[in-house]
């Protein structure tokens, strides 16, 4: 495999409103930044990740592009799922060996709609999008699978809050106090808030990566696996595909000082724990993780951005990033860097 690493990241300072910008306005100062810390202005590859049914309009990825500029010409794809799985597309499109570098972005505005509403349009048409149940929906009985107890699930919601206000990119939220349930057995403050924003990575493969970046975040391992649509075919309480995609990369052959996950719910935290098999001492989401700033298909992006942010500024020599898709930890990318 041809050696790949993440050699810049950058995100916007999130919000939980829309501050009357646009796509391509949200993403251009993020590019910028990249290209700065880089010194690219071009790149061999850009793949970007967003979601139509959050701009309510098709093809809202073309006129993002105004962000990056397409003229000259560019070699450019998307992905209609978070920007973690555009890092992958641009992952495999470096191994091919005739480019060197890739941009790789991700945004979304989730306060222009529904999420919950938005969000269900993800399920089968026929049989489960018509009973009504929605994301959070689906979380809370998964919840109710895993058994988890309320003070696991409010400490967890309370550390990700408190690394969150030390996030100067993640929201200011107060601590969970008595908050009245969501969906039993869930709080509000163990949801994910509503968020915008967006990020942006820049990947280097061969002689480029030293000539980039001082310390970058080799990617030594990624796969992704995905489970069964209904969930009446699967074990709510644990994820299979996570902990296959986790060995797949190589988890567990060394240690793992951070670990930012995709928890969008704060008892994902304990199944992704037990399927990533990562020890005690593991530090989790030191960024806040989703329970502090959840932009909609920037998310998974910026666990992979937090985590090599770890190894570019010296705080961490090997760490894991994780993604996730689909109703109650479908589809999971999980991803090994080191220094």
């Amino acid at each position: 495999m041809r050696d790949v690493a993440i050699v810049a990241f950058a995100q916007t300072r999130h919000t939980d409103h829309d501050t009357g910008l646009a796509e391509p306005e949200l993403i251009l100062p993020v590019i910028n930044e990249v290209k700065e810390r880089t010194g690219l202005t071009r790149f061999g590859f850009t793949c970007s990740g967003s979601c139509d049914y959050l701009a309510g309009a098709p093809f809202s990825f073309v006129s993002a592009l105004d962000a990056i500029g397409a003229w000259p010409p560019i070699s450019e794809s998307h992905v209609e799922m978070d920007g973690a799985w555009a890092l992958y597309e641009a992952w495999v499109r470096l191994q091919h060996g005739d480019v060197d570098s890739a941009l790789v972005y991700g945004f979304g505005k989730s306060s222009l709609g529904d999420l919950r509403t938005i969000m269900t349009l993800q399920l089968d048409p026929y049989y489960l999008e018509p009973l009504g149940l929605d994301q959070l929906s689906y979380a809370a009985l998964q919840a109710a699978a895993v058994g988890a107890d309320r003070k696991q699930l409010d400490e967890i919601a309370r550390r990700s809050r408190a690394d969150g206000r030390n996030n100067p990119y993640a929201l200011d939220l107060p601590d969970p106090g008595e908050e009245d349930d969501a969906v039993e057995p869930l709080g509000r403050a163990h949801i994910a808030p509503l968020t915008d924003g967006a990020a942006a990575v820049v990947l280097a493969a061969g002689d480029l990566i030293g000539e980039l970046c001082e310390r970058p975040a080799h990617i030594t391992g990624i796969a992704h696996r995905i489970e069964p649509h209904y969930l009446g075919l699967r074990d709510l309480a644990r994820s299979s595909s996570a902990a296959e995609a986790a060995r797949a990369a190589g988890v567990g052959k060394g240690p793992v000082e951070v670990a930012e996950l995709h928890a969008q719910f704060a008892h994902e935290e304990l199944i992704l724990r037990r399927a990533l098999e990562l020890p005690d001492d593991t530090v989790i989401n030191p960024s806040g993780g989703p329970l502090a700033a959840n932009p909609v298909m920037a998310t998974g992006l910026i666990r992979l951005g937090e985590a090599a942010a770890r190894i570019h500024d010296g705080r961490a020599g090997r760490t894991v990033a994780h993604a996730a898709s689909g109703p109650c930890l479908q589809h999971n990318l999980v991803t090994v860097l080191e220094a």
